[in-house]
């Protein structure tokens, strides 16, 4: 691209991803988590296009790329794909997405050890898939009653010395019927999730006055007053960019105010889950970073709780750096649980999540008893809070929630 057309189709990647101007003259540092991830897929799409609509025969390969996204930039990103003239290769749990955009499946058999190639679309391979784990079902069936007949026989014919021979041939017609069979398919395996009963505290566990957060030149958000009662449900809404991370950070005393105070109650116990991953230490194994949240816990209450959250054997020795967006979910969610936290502040806690691990994540939300602050871009999340107040940054101001917030959630 020439350098003039070369900016305008840049500018016109980061516009339809919800990245305006000022964001693109800011440093890096001073982005939130959904700012450097649309940063991140601008670059990689601006590499993929040359200025027609995104045609070009650049191979793509993309992890979860509606991942902090709004419901217009999903949208635009989709179109880009489906025009795009190159190769994708793309890793998402965004069913929609994957409906629009691919034309062939691969689904890696754990069970069997095998990647099972569909060359169709994604409604068309869901509908195969499941009659392909029919007919394993019915072959295993059939084969089993087969060999079972075998069996029968086989130990009958074993009583008479002159049929020995035949006996033992019989037995191992049904040995290999049997062996030559897949794996039975079990259900996936999903982590168990449930939030800590929270500690005793006092009416009023977290207090924030007048907060406010600049980097440089850039005024994020000032003057934010909030008081998180015992076992309240508040949801901060904003933009890209408008603090919510920020102000998460603030609230778990990972970042300082520039001016304001928090002011913490009787026993406040604060469980702090980070978009990011920052809680997590990634040069130290999976089992330092959980006896590191938790220091007082019995060793075997530790080694039950990451098999629950699906850590077991081996990977508690793994550094926690190699684990995929998913397992670090997991990992940082087991931290919390391990906690007697009464405030929860929760950022972006469905990301990089499964279906079925969503869902769970959900069911947990909905029955904790302690306070959650809550940032997300999933509507879900919002719904199994049912939560009672949002704050609209940057302004700070707060107003009763209701569903009507839940469209905005999606924009946001």
């Amino acid at each position: 691209l020439g350098g003039y057309v070369a900016e305008s189709e840049a500018a016109r990647i980061c516009s339809s991803l919800g990245l305006p101007d000022r964001v693109l003259a800011q440093p890096l540092r001073t982005l939130s988590g959904g700012q450097r991830r649309r940063v991140e897929l601008a670059r990689i799409l601006f590499a993929a296009s040359d200025g027609s609509g995104g045609k070009s025969n650049t191979t793509l390969l993309l992890d979860e790329p509606t991942n902090h996204l709004d419901a217009d930039s999903i949208t635009w990103l989709r179109g880009f794909l489906q025009n795009h003239d190159g190769g994708l290769i793309v890793i998402s749990h965004d069913v929609d997405l994957l409906a629009d955009v691919v034309n062939k499946v691969w689904f890696l058999d754990a069970v069997r050890g095998e990647a099972d190639i569909y060359n169709m679309g994604w409604k068309k391979y869901l509908d195969a898939r499941a009659t392909d784990e029919q007919r394993r079902k019915r072959e295993r069936a059939n084969a089993e009653k087969k060999a079972s007949a075998l069996r029968t026989q086989a130990a009958k014919l074993g009583a008479k010395a002159t049929k020995a021979t035949a006996a033992q041939n019989m037995a191992k017609r049904a040995e290999k019927l049997l062996s030559d069979l897949d794996d039975i398919r079990v259900a996936d395996k999903t982590a168990k999730i449930r939030f800590p009963t929270p500690a005793a505290c006092g009416k009023t566990p977290l207090m924030a006055k007048e907060l406010t957060k600049v980097y440089g030149s850039l005024e994020i958000f000032t003057g934010v007053d909030l008081a998180i009662d015992r076992g309240s449900r508040v949801v901060i809404l904003g933009l890209n960019g408008a603090g919510k991370t920020t102000l998460l950070r603030l609230l778990a005393g990972v970042e300082t105010p520039d001016l304001g105070e928090l002011v913490p109650g009787h026993g406040l116990k604060v469980g702090y889950f980070a978009q990011e991953h920052d809680t997590i230490d990634d040069e130290a194994s999976v089992w330092e970073n959980i006896r590191h949240a938790a220091p007082d816990a019995g060793e075997q209450d530790l080694r039950g709780l990451l098999g629950a959250f699906m850590f077991t054997g081996p990977q508690l020795e793994q550094p926690a750096g190699t684990l995929s967006g998913g397992e670090k979910t997991r990992l940082a969610l087991a931290g919390l649980v391990s906690s007697a936290a009464n405030v929860l502040l929760l950022d972006e806690p469905t990301n990089n999540l499964d279906p079925i691990s969503r869902e769970q994540v959900l069911d947990a939300l909905r029955s904790y008893e302690g306070a959650v602050v809550l940032v997300t871009h999933d509507p879900g999340a919002a719904e199994a809070l049912n939560p009672e107040r949002v704050i609209m940054l940057p302004d700070g101001t707060e107003d009763h929630w209701s569903q009507d917030y839940l469209e905005l959630i999606q924009l946001a």
